[in-house]
C-alpha cells in the first residue's frame, strides 16, 4: 500500500476513536487544524427504490436545498411577535418584545427587531414565515425531538436513516455531484446519516485548498477500517470535485454562523454540484436570561441569511436554491423565573430564496386557549416542509420517504 495512502487511512482509523458520533470519521481538510471531513456511515449506499413518480421530467437536484438548524429550540413568540394581543403581554410581563420595538409584517404580527436584514427580502416578496410548525404527541427530550425531525419519524417511531439519505437512496443525485450533502458546522449528519454521501466540514474557517493533508498518527487496527476503505472513495472523490476559484466579493459576517454561511457558498462555487447544504446556528436553549441570548443569536442568523443569499447571488445559485430553518422545538408561553423560556412545542420558521412564495403561512398561536401542557397545538406538520422539498422542489416522491402523504406548502414558484 501506498505510504501517503497508509497515512490517510490510519489518520482517519485514529480519528474514529474521538469522533462525535459512532460511524463518522474525522480528518483534517484544507489548511485548517481544526476543520474535519467525515463521510457517513452505513457503508455502501442502499439500492434506490421504485419511486411512484413517473419521471417524465428528472428529479431536480440541480436545484439547491440549504437547511439551517437553529439548534436548542427558538422561541417562535418572540420571534414572529403578536404584538397586538394581550395574552402574549400577560404570559411574558418581563420578556415579551416592546410593540413599538417590533417591526410589523402585519397588523397583528411583527419581527423581532434583531431581524431587521431580512426585511428586504420580504419586501420583495422571498421570505416566507411558517407559523406553528411542529408534528403530534411532541417529545421535549432535546435528543429525542430532533431525532424525529432529522429521520421524519413519527413521536412513536424509531428509525436509522435520516429523510435526506432516504431521499437519495429512492432517486440518486447525479454521479458527478461532489457529495449528496455537506454539513459545515457540525459533525452530527442528521438528516443526512444512514447512507448519503455526506462530508462534514465540522469547523467554519475559510477554505484554503480543496486539498486534504493527512499526517501520521498513531492507529491501530480497528473494526472501523472496513468501512475507513469503503468511505475513502467518497471522500477523495469529494475533495476532487472542489476546484479551486478566487475569494469571494460577497463581505460575510464576522461571527461563528458567519464563517459558516461563508464556507457553504464558497464549497457550493468551486463544486461541480450538490443537493444539500446543512449549516447549524447553536445556543437557542433559553432557560435563562434569554432577551440578550435571543436577540444576539437572532441577529447573526438574519446577518447570516442576508449575506447567504447575496453570497449564493455572487455564485450565481440564489435563483435556484431554497432554504429552510428549523430545530427539535420551540419554547413555552409562559416566561420562567430565570427570565427565560422552557421547551415548548410548536414554533416558527423561515422559507428564503428568489422562488419562494413570500407571505404568513400557518396559523397564529391562539394564547388564550393553550392545551393541558400550556402549549399552543401546532398548525404545520413539519413533514408538510420536507414534502414541499421533495415533492415541489426536486420532484423526488415524498410518500416512500416520509411513509405517507403530507400536503406540500404553497411556498416554493416551480
Amino acid at each position: 500500500m501506498h505510504a501517503s495512502r497508509r497515512r490517510f487511512i490510519r489518520n482517519l482509523a485514529g480519528a474514529a476513536a474521538c469522533g462525535p458520533i459512532a460511524g463518522t470519521f474525522a480528518l483534517t481538510a484544507c489548511a485548517d487544524a481544526s476543520r474535519a471531513i467525515t463521510s457517513s456511515s452505513s457503508g455502501e449506499r442502499a439500492q434506490p427504490a421504485q419511486s411512484q413518480l413517473a419521471h417524465a421530467t428528472p428529479p431536480s437536484y440541480r436545484r439547491l436545498l440549504v437547511l439551517v438548524e437553529l439548534k436548542g429550540g427558538n422561541d417562535g413568540l418572540n420571534t414572529f411577535v403578536p404584538y397586538r394581543d394581550t395574552a402574549y403581554y400577560a404570559l411574558r410581563p418581563t420578556l415579551a418584545i416592546k410593540a413599538d420595538a417590533a417591526l410589523p409584517l402585519s397588523d397583528r404580527a411583527a419581527f423581532h427587531p434583531a431581524l431587521a436584514p431580512l426585511l428586504p427580502y420580504w419586501k420583495r416578496g422571498e421570505l416566507a414565515v411558517l407559523q406553528g410548525v411542529g408534528y403530534p404527541q411532541p417529545n421535549l427530550s432535546h435528543f429525542r425531538s430532533i431525532e424525529i425531525w432529522d429521520t421524519a419519524s413519527r413521536s412513536d417511531q424509531y428509525l436509522r436513516d435520516g429523510w435526506l439519505s432516504r431521499a437519495f437512496a429512492s432517486v440518486r443525485p447525479p454521479a458527478d455531484f461532489a457529495a449528496d450533502g455537506f454539513v459545515i458546522g457540525s459533525y452530527d449528519l442528521g438528516p443526512l446519516a444512514g447512507g448519503a454521501r455526506a462530508i462534514t466540514i465540522g469547523g467554519a474557517a475559510r477554505l484554503a485548498s480543496p486539498a486534504i493533508f493527512a499526517e501520521e498518527t498513531h492507529a491501530a487496527q480497528t473494526p472501523a477500517l472496513a468501512h475507513i476503505l469503503r468511505t475513502e472513495a467518497d471522500i477523495a472523490h469529494a475533495a476532487a470535485q472542489l476546484s479551486p476559484g478566487a475569494p469571494l466579493a460577497t463581505t460575510f459576517p464576522a461571527s461563528g454562523f458567519g464563517a459558516e454561511v461563508r464556507t457553504a457558498c464558497e464549497v457550493v462555487a468551486r463544486s461541480k454540484g450538490v443537493a444539500v447544504v446543512r449549516l447549524t446556528l447553536n445556543g437557542f436553549d433559553t432557560h435563562a436570561n434569554q432577551a440578550g441570548t435571543q436577540a444576539r443569536l437572532l441577529g447573526e442568523l438574519a446577518e447570516g441569511l442576508d449575506a447567504l443569499a447575496r453570497g449564493l447571488s455572487e455564485v450565481g445559485r440564489y435563483d435556484d436554491a431554497l432554504i429552510l430553518t428549523y430545530a427539535e422545538f420551540g419554547r413555552r408561553p409562559h416566561e420562567n423565573a430565570s427570565g427565560g423560556t422552557d421547551h415548548g412545542t410548536s414554533s416558527v420558521h423561515f422559507a428564503l430564496g428568489r422562488r419562494v412564495r413570500g407571505g404568513i403561512h400557518g396559523e397564529a398561536p391562539n394564547l388564550a386557549s393553550l392545551t393541558p401542557q400550556s402549549n399552543p397545538p401546532y398548525a404545520i406538520d413539519f413533514r408538510s416542509i420536507y414534502a414541499t422539498a421533495l415533492d415541489t422542489w426536486w420532484g423526488v416522491d415524498s410518500r416512500n420517504v416520509l411513509g405517507g402523504r403530507f400536503a406540500s406548502l404553497p411556498i416554493v414558484r416551480t
